[in-house]
């Protein structure tokens, strides 16, 4: 186990989380998830695998969890059948399995384009099927990702606090924006190194890379389009909650925030995955106005902007491309050029391969870690088959089917927001996703999604127990 600085945030927030607990201390948890090129602590002895800061503090959540009254039995009702925790446990299962015995079951008889570290130590190549290094790291960090699930879904059940969930991802959004131009700015000044405390994993860091003259943002993570895809998701709870909830200008804040983040980031993934999600989100409520007979303001005001921005940007960067040399090669770069590029290429033959290994191995899948792709369904596909990949695309219909009407208007604005945003990381990780993990961040929505639309359950039989007959008074004699 190798220790590096980085290792004393994820102290600092593990003991801050037993000092004060789960819910209040939310925030040091969910703040962490902006360090995605920190390690909490390296592995050289497991081909050099990395496990982040958020990814560790988990156990110090399932522990938490574990060790309220009656943690246990409430674990174990997080995963009831038809419940999302069981299509979530049906995955893990079955991922298990998968990556135990197919890689030998099916040894050599299909090439794979492998995760192993020690494979690729020169480059991604091409190799015939066979256990490796890769099956034992991404099927732990599944592990920790459904342990992630498991702890916030049975916390934030028995509890609900909507008002922690907002503190949290307060944090984690400042952290992510601030965390950004303070790249930027290093970089600017010749400063870098001031962030090499927190790039601390055994990533490649694209901090270097630039795209039509202008410096990538990558904030705390390895690269851009892992910035952009958590700032998108940030952007999309925001911005829903600010639709959906009263005044605020904290929350006003907030969206602003991830949005400069998702723009400022140049991933043409988050670009993509941007204008999808508002595609869809508008679709949503235009649906939702069509039943009712009426229109929010503020969604009215988001349509008007929608429309009214996206033809400035059409306008601005269509002059922009054809006058000015910078904004020509940025637009090819990050969007036009962007499939036909040796990266682009490089990703096409990864997707083509993994269904590859997915018609080879019998429609069962290779296991995990044994296959990279680019896209999030081929890659489970080619790593859970047929059987994982429905079990886990039953989970996310679950979690979009949970109730939101608890009774509690912020807190059903709350659940409406994680929706959403889990969406945004959906549509994010689809054309990039070189796993079938959707990772931390998502598992940490996923979680509360589950815990809070069950606290109304939990709230009514409460309520429906008997209470105890009052004792009767003493006599007293005059």
């Amino acid at each position: 186990m190798e220790i590096v600085p980085s290792t004393f945030l994820t102290l600092i927030a593990i003991f801050g989380l037993f000092a004060v607990g789960p819910y209040r201390g939310l925030w040091m948890f969910v703040g962490l998830v902006p360090f995605g090129a920190a390690a909490a602590f390296n592995l050289p002895a497991v081909g050099g695998a990395t496990i982040g800061p958020a990814e560790f503090t988990v156990c110090a959540m399932l522990a938490l969890a574990a060790l309220t009254p009656g943690g246990p039995d409430r674990m174990l009702g997080t995963l009831r059948p038809g419940q999302p925790g069981f299509w979530l446990l049906l995955v893990i299962v079955y991922g298990l399995i998968a990556s135990a015995f197919f890689p030998r079951v099916f040894e050599g008889q299909t090439d794979i384009f492998s995760l192993s570290r020690a494979v690729n130590d020169e480059g991604i190549v091409s190799i015939p099927l066979r256990p490796s290094s890769g099956n034992i790291t991404q099927t732990f960090y599944l592990l920790l990702s459904a342990a992630c699930f498991l702890a916030l879904a049975t916390l934030y059940r028995m509890r609900p606090d909507e008002k922690a969930v907002l503190r949290a991802l307060a944090v984690a959004t400042t952290l992510n924006f601030a965390l950004g131009w303070l790249d930027v700015i290093t970089m600017a000044t010749g400063t870098e190194m001031l962030m090499e405390p927190i790039r601390t994993a055994n990533y490649d860091i694209a901090m270097y890379a630039s795209m039509g003259g202008m410096k990538r943002m990558i904030g705390g993570m390895p690269e851009a389009s892992a910035y952009g895809a958590v700032s998108l998701l940030f952007l999309g709870f925001w911005l829903h909650y600010w639709i959906v909830s009263g005044k605020s200008h904290v929350t006003t804040a907030m969206v602003a925030m991830a949005a400069i983040s998702t723009l400022r980031a140049t991933s043409s993934g988050a670009y993509v995955a941007l204008a999808m999600l508002l595609a869809l989100y508008g679709t949503g409520w235009l649906i939702h106005a069509a039943r009712i007979g009426a229109l929010r303001r503020r969604v009215a005001f988001f349509f008007v902007f929608a429309v009214a921005g996206a033809w400035a940007v059409a306008v601005g960067l269509t002059a922009g491309y054809h006058l000015v040399p910078a904004i020509t090669e940025f637009i090819d770069q990050s969007l036009l050029n962007k499939l036909e590029s040796d990266s682009g290429v490089e990703r096409m033959s990864w997707n083509v391969q993994a269904l590859k290994n997915f018609v080879d191995t019998w429609g069962i899948g290779a296991g995990l870690g044994s296959v990279r792709a680019s896209n999030w369904l081929v890659s489970c596909l080619g790593s859970l088959g047929l059987i994982g990949t429905a079990f886990y695309l039953i989970f996310l219909g679950s979690l979009a089917r949970a109730p939101h009407g608890t009774g509690n208007a912020r807190r059903d604005n709350v659940i409406g927001a994680l929706k959403i945003a889990c969406l945004a990381q959906v549509i994010a990780a689809m054309p990039t996703a070189p796993t079938p993990n959707l990772g931390t961040i998502f598992f940490i929505f996923a979680g509360l999604i589950a815990g809070l639309s069950r606290s109304s359950v939990v709230v009514r039989a409460n309520t429906a127990r008997p209470l105890p007959a009052p004792a009767e008074p003493l006599a007293v004699s005059r």
